[in-house]
């Protein structure tokens, strides 16, 4: 548990892993920006924002850049963690491809993530952290990719990588650490029931990967265990 309270803003927060960072982050006593596509009061995040103060909640869609936009501009306080969890899994093959499903993929997996990180930098240069993380998966490493198909998830995400090595570059100047991070095969909607861990252990382990991200180690592509996953 930190001295001061420092602020982390994490996107896709009403469910599976996003939900589970909100919870070990308020465990941890940070000030959380829970944002989440639709205000739903019964669903599980505000059944945990009831048992935590230190819990806000967001409405945002980050499709939409115009409400991307507003929240930055609205929201006046400094962050110290920008966590882009964020995205869906278009399912796809060879044989079955929609196009319209493919740009809806690169938008929310690869450029919402950049537009969020531009949109509150004013925000994370006032943090005293500085960091930025971006939930990726080895599915968008092209040197892993041995079983081929999955063409929309696997481009989106290793556009996302690419997109987050530059920012870690290019943010250099005002110190701000970058971190994509590849949560393991977990057991949420978007995983499916036959993950291999479970969202708490995954949280754990890319909670300890954000608490070690440092300016010398900026822009790896990293699993929640520590390992680095070839690009």
């Amino acid at each position: 548990m930190s001295n001061n309270r420092y602020t982390v803003l994490i996107t896709g927060a009403n469910r599976g892993l996003g939900l589970e960072f909100v919870k070990q982050y308020a465990v941890d006593d940070y000030e959380v920006i829970a944002c989440t596509r639709k205000i739903n009061k019964n669903d599980d995040l505000h059944r945990l924002q009831a048992s935590f103060e230190n819990i806000s909640i967001q409405a945002l869609d980050v499709e939409n850049f115009l409400a991307i936009d507003h929240l930055a501009k609205t929201l006046k306080k400094s962050i110290d963690i920008l966590i882009n969890n964020a995205g869906l899994y278009p399912n796809s093959s060879f044989d079955a491809i929609d196009y319209e499903a493919w740009l809806d993929a690169f938008k929310i997996n690869t450029l919402a993530a950049f537009k969020m990180t531009k949109a509150f930098l004013p925000h994370l240069k006032k943090g005293e952290l500085k960091k930025i993380a971006s939930l990726t998966s080895k599915m968008g490493s092209i040197d892993d990719n041995a079983g081929g198909g999955e063409y929309l998830y696997r481009s989106s995400k290793t556009a996302l990588n690419m997109v987050m090595k530059s920012l870690s570059i290019d943010l250099k100047p005002y110190d701000m650490s970058l971190i994509t991070l590849h949560p393991g095969w977990v057991r949420t909607d978007m995983g499916g029931p036959n993950g291999l861990i479970d969202a708490e252990e995954s949280v754990i382990g890319m909670k300890r990967q954000i608490d070690k991200l440092s300016m010398k180690t900026t822009g790896q592509f990293i699993a929640y265990d520590g390992k680095k996953i070839p690009w």
